[in-house]
């Protein structure tokens, strides 16, 4: 008799949550961190953790500074190599979204080692060190542990002239907003996790999520660029209002410009959306005005948590072609003006 075939592994049904989703909820982590940072900080420290920028920079000298961050998180799609890859995007991107250029990585992997065979554990590792090899850096180490969750997510290490170093902060009254990538990884995420999402909406995830935001060290170079940072697991309006919060400044954003991946909002109003989103909501929705015509889908995209989001720009307004030119030399097609920064309280006003 032959034995009953085992039924697909899926990853996902490991995890509580996936991808940058599994972020503390932005109101708890303002909570935990309320009193954080009040110790002496050294002037070699550029960039710390007053602004909740994407990581920190070390100045070694006048044209060199270390580029330090980490991000690591449960699986956010059932392959393995697509979630190593995944991950391992979405850590390098804090080097691209601080202007920088990224030397080499180390790998943080959490399995549960008695329940995942070892052969899907290193494809996850392999899909990783597929995306450092693209952004032509190691994998020089890490470190492993046996865990309860997968986890996996990368050290990564980079490097950025002081001069071009890009922050959070920054952005003025007048600069125009740009976006590089589409919206919507959460929501395709919940869909996949429900089955209900297309092979071609797959292939459009995988392929944003795992594009690797390499126009991060030429916009540091541009004088033109005020503020830079990627959107992630806060989601749009999360990452807009720490530019907001950052800079003292005020934001509009035109919501019919916003880029979505493909069928995000259909998804979105069939209720597929992650709980990532109403936290998010929850954290900072008083500090965002939503026009009257805005639905529950609407905002759950506006707050929909990204995995390897794109990056999101101020610039002056006689910079933003040249802004744009940057993405699209680097294949990032739908790179579009999504609002500008005004002066006033550090608010979102969302126009429909």
């Amino acid at each position: 008799m032959n034995a009953p075939e085992r039924p697909p592994l899926r990853l996902t049904s490991f995890s509580h949550g996936g991808g940058c989703g599994c972020k503390i909820a932005p109101a708890v982590l303002s909570e935990i961190l309320a009193k954080a940072g009040d110790s002496s900080v050294p002037p070699q420290l550029l960039v710390g953790i007053e602004t909740a920028d994407d990581a920190a920079v070390w100045k070694l000298n006048d044209t060199q500074a270390i580029v330090a961050t980490t991000d690591f998180f449960m699986p956010i799609v059932d392959d393995p190599f697509d979630f190593g890859a995944i991950a391992a995007t979405n850590a390098i991107s804090d080097v691209y979204a601080m202007g920088g250029t990224p030397l080499f990585a180390l790998a943080l992997v959490g399995m549960p080692i008695d329940k995942l065979p070892v052969e899907v554990i290193r494809r996850i590792l392999e899909g990783g060190e597929s995306v450092c090899a693209k952004a032509g850096i190691p994998v020089a180490g890490g470190h492993t542990i046996d865990c309860v969750e997968p986890i996996y997510g990368l050290v990564a290490i980079g490097v950025v002239d002081p001069r071009n170093l890009k922050r959070n902060a920054g952005a003025k009254p007048g600069d125009v907003l740009v976006l590089g990538k589409p919206i919507g990884v959460g929501v395709m995420s919940a869909a996949l996790k429900k089955d209900r999402l297309s092979a071609d909406g797959y292939r459009a995830m995988i392929d944003s999520t795992t594009r690797l935001n390499t126009p991060g060290g030429a916009l540091g170079r541009l004088d033109g660029v005020h503020a830079l940072t990627d959107v992630t697991g806060f989601g749009l309006a999360g990452h807009l209002l720490e530019i907001c919060r950052g800079s003292g400044v005020g934001a509009r954003l035109d919501w019919k410009a916003v880029p979505l991946h493909p069928g995000v909002l259909d998804l979105a109003r069939e209720g597929l959306f992650t709980g990532a989103s109403g936290r998010n909501w929850k954290g900072y929705g008083a500090d965002v005005e939503l026009p009257a015509a805005f639905g529950d889908a609407e905002c759950a995209l506006l707050t929909d948590p990204q995995t390897s989001g794109g990056l999101l720009v101020a610039c002056a307004r006689n910079s933003v072609d040249e802004v744009l030119a940057v993405f699209g030399r680097d294949g990032f097609s739908r790179a579009t003006v999504i609002g500008e920064c005004v002066a006033g309280a550090p608010r979102i006003a969302v126009t429909a």
